[in-house]
């Protein structure tokens, strides 16, 4: 006979047990509208706003959202800098949960973005940089159009590492969340995403010019956005 273990049985795949412990985590009624609340929203939710919402206390929200962490349904990130204080913590559904809880997953984004393409005939570089741009607006309001690009990348699952240079940018995106896809379809798939750059870049003010995607092998990540900042 199998052991019980804490929080599930050990004879459970991984996956299961996760799916278990996300279950518990959301049979509160006030946690699961508060996961809602962030998998819902049009970019990363900060405390004030759940406070705002919700009508509960600071410390209330935050030991929703340690539990929801805990469960592997949310991510806790730094914001972007405002200049004035220190950075907000936010928070955002992680991209683990899409299938399960009813989340659109960047596949999804993707897929769209590949039928628009094939639709209307443009190139795929066109078409991402339309939903670049419609990208863009969804995004909390910041300064530096790199942290736009690097919020937006981190969201999709990139796992993007700044590199600063001296006159110029990289992201290094050291994971590939459409591995499979971009196996079978490299050219298309870094090229809708080398176009998604560009409309980030161009919605957030034009200061920050994209100039290079330089794609690797998706099996091992590790693509360059090479990044220019306009003179200034």
């Amino acid at each position: 006979m199998s052991k019980a273990v804490a929080g599930g049985r050990s004879d459970l795949p991984d996956r299961e047990r996760d799916v278990q412990r996300q279950a518990k985590a959301l049979g509160d009624p006030t946690r699961h509208a508060i996961f809602r609340a962030v998998a819902d929203a049009a970019g990363a939710v900060d405390v004030a706003t759940l406070t705002a919402r919700f009508e509960l206390n600071h410390n209330a929200i935050r030991q929703h959202l340690a539990k929801l962490c805990a469960a592997g349904l949310v991510i806790e990130e730094v914001g972007p800098s405002t200049g004035r204080g220190r950075p907000r913590l936010q928070y955002r559904p992680t991209l683990a949960t899409s299938g399960d809880w009813g989340i659109p997953s960047p596949y999804e984004h993707l897929s769209v973005m590949l039928v628009e393409a094939m639709r209307s005939g443009r190139s795929p570089r066109e078409v991402g940089a339309e939903a670049g741009r419609e990208l863009a607006a969804t995004l909390p309001g910041t300064a530096d159009p790199v942290d736009s690009l690097e919020i937006i990348a981190a969201r999709r699952g990139f796992e993007p590492r700044r590199v600063e240079r001296r006159d110029s940018v990289e992201l290094v995106l050291d994971h590939c969340p459409f591995q499979v896809t971009a196996t079978t379809a490299p050219d298309i798939v870094c090229q809708l995403h080398l176009g998604l750059a560009e409309g980030i870049a161009e919605a957030t003010g034009g200061t920050v010019k994209v100039t290079d995607l330089v794609a690797r092998d998706p099996r091992r990540a590790g693509c360059r956005l090479k990044l220019r900042r306009a003179p200034g």
